[in-house]
């Protein structure tokens, strides 16, 4: 079995002078009740930067354009007990987009801080590979999870020049 191509995008902006980040709370699917980064799977033939704006748009009803992007890096998600989940991630930021954050069946969105994530309420690889992320750092992660399927067996991190 191959992984799952999926994608995350993480909205940034200054707000007086403190940088925050969108983040969702998953209400149905994979990841219920957990704070997560807006994306999703990719369909046939399309490309990640594709697949993330199209799944920003649905999740949250703003607006990303592919040229928006920036490429944050990737983080292959393994479950040994649960192998259909394996998901193989493309990480994208943008500091530009139209219109408002709006919650969809899918997701609450709201800001928080960079500096200050709700990392209790999220996966617990995501404390590890998100903070250097949104700080610029490019990085290809592999992430293990351990039989419980929530907390962090292997933890590999290189930087991508």
């Amino acid at each position: 079995m191959t992984a799952a191509e999926v994608t995350l995008c993480f909205l940034l902006r200054d707000t007086h002078g403190r940088q925050e980040v969108l983040l969702g709370l998953k209400k149905t699917g994979f990841g219920t009740g957990k704070i997560v980064g807006i994306g999703g799977h990719l369909e046939a033939g399309e490309s990640a930067a594709r697949a993330v704006c199209r799944e920003v748009a649905e999740e949250v009803h703003v607006r990303v354009e592919e040229s928006d992007l920036l490429s944050a890096g990737t983080v292959d998600f393994v479950f040994p007990s649960q192998p259909e989940w394996d998901m193989c991630t493309t990480v994208f930021l943008a500091t530009r987009w139209q219109g408002e954050p709006a919650e969809s069946s899918e997701i609450a969105p709201q800001w928080h801080p960079v500096r200050n994530l709700p990392h209790e309420l999220m996966w617990a690889d995501a404390s590890r590979w998100l903070p250097p992320m949104l700080a610029g750092e490019r990085l290809a992660v592999r992430v293990v999870l351990h039989t419980d399927n929530e907390t962090v067996a292997e933890y590999v991190s290189q930087s991508m020049v």
